[in-house]
C-alpha cells in the first residue's frame, strides 16, 4: 500500500487530499468496497468518473472529508473537485507515475476536503487536480523522506496553526 498527502493553496478554494493506493485484492480494495457499502449521513463515498458511464482507472473512490452542506458545496464536491481528481489519476497512469498494472488491478481511495465556503469552481478544479497529482506522486515515491520529516518536525505548522517555539 502506498500513502500520500498534498495540500494546495489557501483559503476557501484550497485542496487537501490524502490517498491510499494499492492492489484491489489488498487492504485498499477491501477499504474501498467497505466504504461504498457503508455510507454515513452527509458523507457519501462515490466512484470518480470522467463522465457518466466512464469511470476513472484505476478505480478511485472519492471520500469527502467535509460533510455535504448546501447546493454550492455539494456542486463544488461532485463537480470540479471530482473532475480535477479524475484528470490527475488519468495523467498519473499515462505518465508512468502509477505503474501500468495499476490501471486495471489497483484501487485508489482519495480523502478529499472541499471547504464549505468554496466559491470558485475553476480554482477548486485546478487545486484538486494539482493536489491529487502531488499526493499520488509523493505516495509512489514514498515521500516524505526522513530529512523532510525532520525539517518539518523542527519547524511545525499548517495552514490553520503555527506554534510559537
Amino acid at each position: 500500500m502506498y500513502i500520500g498527502e498534498a495540500f494546495v493553496s489557501r483559503g476557501p478554494n484550497a485542496a487537501h487530499i490524502n490517498v491510499f493506493i494499492g492492489p484491489k485484492d489488498g487492504p485498499v480494495g477491501t477499504a474501498l468496497a467497505s466504504s461504498v457499502a457503508a455510507p454515513r449521513m452527509g458523507y457519501i463515498p462515490f466512484m470518480v468518473i470522467h463522465k457518466p458511464n466512464v469511470p476513472v482507472k484505476p478505480a478511485t473512490l472519492f471520500s469527502a472529508k467535509a460533510d455535504l452542506r448546501g447546493d454550492t458545496h455539494s456542486n463544488m464536491t461532485w463537480g470540479p473537485a471530482q473532475a480535477g481528481i479524475a484528470r490527475a489519476v488519468y495523467e498519473c497512469v499515462q505518465e508512468g507515475i502509477l505503474p501500468k498494472e495499476a490501471e486495471n488491478n489497483w484501487a485508489i481511495i482519495a480523502g478529499v476536503w472541499v471547504n464549505w465556503e468554496a466559491d470558485d469552481a475553476d480554482l477548486i478544479y485546478s487545486h484538486n487536480h494539482e493536489a491529487m497529482r502531488l499526493a499520488i506522486t509523493r505516495a509512489m515515491n514514498q515521500l516524505p523522506s526522513k530529512e523532510e520529516t525532520k525539517a518539518a518536525n523542527d519547524d511545525p505548522g499548517n495552514p490553520f496553526y503555527t506554534p510559537k517555539l
